[in-house]
């Protein structure tokens, strides 16, 4: 993958070099493999490229044979051998790059459905003076734009954004709440003010005088009808549906290896690689953190010598996230959402020694309902028949009272205490429940939450609807591309293949939750290549042990940032929320690390950007002229 980068006036005049250069500085770690630059007049591109398909070639931003489409594109296209052999096009290279500007100087913009892969990009037509952003289907790589009256900027990732803007923004208030509820932003907005992310699957037009037009261009299909799938017909069209998506994301010029956690998800991409690739040993990698009650390396080792890898592991501690917490929230450009970012940032450190491309497990529990909320989503949405009033005195009362062994029976007490369908859903993953989030914010404004997931009578259908429209891209993608991103490794979860993800939704979900076994089918077809224990065993996660860490290591850092005179959280929250909930996790009858974490992050996300604790900018080492 690569960083993108570029500048739009609307006034006419030109685009300043020196500040298309400073985006691209600030982009040197997605492209160490080269950098270059286009402009003409109000209009400027900007690239930095890890160089995964055709090496030597390819350089960018590319401009078509007739001169009238330049591109600057981050991603891979899977299907571009594919696509090429059916364009009538003078190529000049061997890369999916060129693919992509043949496809739409022959057939328009439209022709972008065609493609197979995870793509960010802006194509410029200097015939009109419109500019298309186009973002993939599911969300897989980034981009993030803000616009003045003069011109619109964009960029892969915020800091770029910042590097171009006289003045810094600040933190967008009105997104507390919604990070309160996720730990992380719904797109459009984030907690930069003024700065906006384009929605997965969709693109934008900007014309030339700065009219901003957004469009879809893609949605998951609508349920099959009932009884059209039989379950061998389900699980045998799951079975190819992997192969072909593992396949098509293993198209490279450089080594790929896969993270193997143990779990369904990442045994199975392996298991295919290694079917898929027998001539070579799948390299993988697992990350522990010396807890045995979460601990997972044992069985990422089983599944390691099922298929026969060549395995390597990565050992994290509290005091990694004490060092490396500044740096990869300046790589993350928001508040690192989940505790294992840092995991996955050092898993990628030990991945790139070795290999240039890794595959992950995302998407798996999105598109086959594999958490475990999905086995109680009709129970607790058959509770909203009890008087809203009612159902959240007696949550409030019960859910307060529980100990931290029944951590998950407590999150569903939550989601069932919810006022209405939508917020029964956001409370799923939320640290805070809307009450709480009241509480936290006091009088501060709140933005209304985005419509997430479906409206129909299949409630496990609507929550998976909702965690593809803002669970993966907002959280797990972000992670994923940033700390991936931060290591110089490009990332590719095949699950999230678009042609996988319309099968999956066309099933309907008795195919996916059934007699409380989540993620039926996909384990069904898991089973064919990993052993029983593997499939059956119990979900664990991706867990880091912070309730022991916030009493512990974290402890000290704990209250100095979340209690100190110049803490952003104790000067915007209420304060006396804050420390009734650091005294209870301190207690050690109950663990409140879920939400502890989530109001550090965000501190620290605030001292990275905008108090004196900031990480170096890195510098591309050399710089090359402005293509006029």
């Amino acid at each position: 993958m690569c960083g993108i980068a570029g500048i739009q006036r609307f006034d006419g005049a030109p685009v300043d070099s020196g500040v298309l250069g400073a985006m691209a500085r600030t982009l040197a770690h997605r492209g160490p493999d080269g950098h270059g630059f286009w402009q003409v007049g109000p209009t400027g591109f900007a690239h930095t490229r890890l160089s995964i398909i055709d090496l030597s070639g390819s350089s960018q931003p590319m401009r078509s044979v007739d001169a009238r489409w330049v591109l600057t594109f981050n991603g891979e296209i899977f299907n571009y051998r594919q696509l090429r052999a059916g364009l009538s096009y003078p190529f000049r290279t061997d890369g999916d790059t060129e693919v992509i500007l043949a496809g739409v100087s022959q057939h328009g913009i439209g022709w972008i459905d065609k493609l197979v892969g995870q793509f960010a990009f802006a194509l410029h037509d200097t015939v009109t003076g419109t500019t298309h952003l186009v973002r993939d289907r599911l969300g897989v790589l980034p981009l993030y734009y803000t616009r003045t009256a003069e011109q619109l900027l964009f960029a892969s990732e915020i800091k770029a954004l910042l590097a171009a803007l006289p003045t810094a923004p600040g933190v967008d208030l009105l997104s507390l709440d919604a990070y309160l509820a996720a730990r992380s932003v719904p797109s459009p907005s984030t907690l930069f003010e003024g700065v906006s992310k384009l929605p997965p699957a969709h693109r934008a037009e900007l014309t030339s005088t700065g009219t901003l037009t957004i469009i879809r261009y893609w949605q998951p299909p609508e349920a099959d009808p009932r009884g059209m799938w039989t379950d061998a017909a389900a699980i045998d069209a799951v079975d190819a549906a992997v192969t072909e998506a593992v396949d098509s994301a293993l198209v490279a010029d450089v080594p790929v290896g896969a993270y193997l956690s143990g779990g369904v998800d990442s045994s199975l991409i392996v298991a295919k690689i290694a079917a898929l690739r027998p001539e070579h040993r799948v390299q993988t990698f697992a990350a522990g953190f010396g807890d045995a009650r979460t601990d997972e390396l044992p069985w990422a080792r089983r599944v390691s010598e099922h298929v026969g890898t060549d395995h390597h592991e990565v050992q994290v501690d509290s005091s990694d996230f004490e060092s490396l917490w500044p740096r990869l929230t300046w790589h993350r450009d928001a508040p690192i959402s989940e505790p294992a970012d840092i995991a996955v940032y050092r898993l990628a450190q030990a991945a790139g020694e070795s290999v240039r491309v890794i595959l992950s497990g995302e998407g798996g529990d999105e598109l086959f309902a594999g958490y475990p909320k999905y086995r109680a989503a009709r129970a607790v949405a058959a509770s909203a028949l009890l008087p809203a009033g009612l159902r959240s005195k007696v949550v409030d009362s019960l859910e307060r009272r529980m100990p931290a062994r029944l951590s998950r029976a407590r999150i569903a007490l939550r989601a069932a205490g919810a006022a209405t369908r939508e917020e029964q859903y956001r409370t799923w993953f939320a640290p805070f429940t809307q009450p709480e989030r009241t509480g936290m914010l006091g009088t501060l404004p709140a933005r209304p939450a985005r419509a997430t997931g479906g409206t129909g009578t299949d409630v496990i259908r609507n929550m998976l609807l909702g965690d593809l429209d803002g669970w993966l891209p907002d959280n797990l993608l972000e992670r994923g591309d940033r700390m991936s991103m931060a290591a110089s490794l490009e990332l590719r979860p095949p699950l999230l293949d678009h042609r996988l993800v319309e099968l999956a939704f066309r099933l309907p979900s008795s195919l996916k939750v059934r007699n409380g076994t989540t993620k039926w089918v996909l384990k069904e077809v898991a089973r064919r290549y990993l052993p029983a224990e593997v499939v059956d065993r119990r979900k664990v996660g991706f867990r880091v042990p912070l309730d022991q860490w916030f009493r512990s290591g974290l402890r000290d850092s704990m209250w100095d940032r979340l209690t100190g005179t110049d803490s952003f959280v104790a000067n915007t929250f209420d304060r006396k929320a804050v420390r009734d909930l650091l005294e209870r996790h301190e207690s050690g009858r109950f663990s409140e690390e879920n939400r502890i974490w989530t109001l550090m992050c965000l501190e620290v996300w605030h001292e990275t950007f905008f108090g004196a604790r900031t990480s170096p900018t890195p510098e591309l080492e050399t710089h090359v002229g402005i293509d006029q």
